[in-house]
């Protein structure tokens, strides 16, 4: 039974910061076919970023759960662990406080645009600090997947 929950530890890092890679790609893509209607595109990508907030903080609960039940106590002295949890943390920063002000500024500006609209200052620099949360993120599963798994 260990050996499928250390291997699956290994699949959830390799679907977490797979994912986060891989929709930061899809994101600049999709942004550079829908140049012209940007609206769409962001809606799209809030989309794609839902999905995997959802995801990761699925992986991190996983992941933090299964340190602390393999190696009790010992898993608050791993930087594994302490990676994880600032990993799911981001996350959730992220999805429940960041995004639901960038929604409320779109709400606000209804019905126009909100790059239009007299909520673009504060829209520009939420979304910076979203943007940075996110390379966090990214910056974060990559240093997660480079770490070795069993101590």
């Amino acid at each position: 039974m260990r050996k499928i929950a250390d291997a699956l530890q290994t699949l959830v890092v390799t679907l977490w910061a797979g994912g986060l890679w891989v929709t930061a790609l899809l994101v600049k893509v999709l942004f550079d076919v829908l140049h012209d209607d940007r609206v769409l595109a962001g809606a799209i990508a809030g989309r794609f970023f839902t999905a995997l907030s959802y995801m990761g903080m699925a992986c991190g609960l996983y992941l933090v759960l299964y340190r602390l039940s393999r190696f009790g106590g010992g898993a608050w002295k791993q930087l594994f662990f302490w990676v994880a949890l600032l990993l799911l943390g981001l996350v959730a920063a992220g999805h429940f406080g960041i995004q639901p002000v960038l929604q409320g500024l779109k709400d606000a500006a209804q019905p126009l645009d909100v790059m239009r609209s007299a909520f673009k200052d504060n829209f520009v620099k939420w979304h910076g600090i979203s943007s940075l949360v996110y390379l966090a993120e990214c910056l974060l599963a990559l240093v997660l997947a480079l770490l070795p798994k069993s101590r």
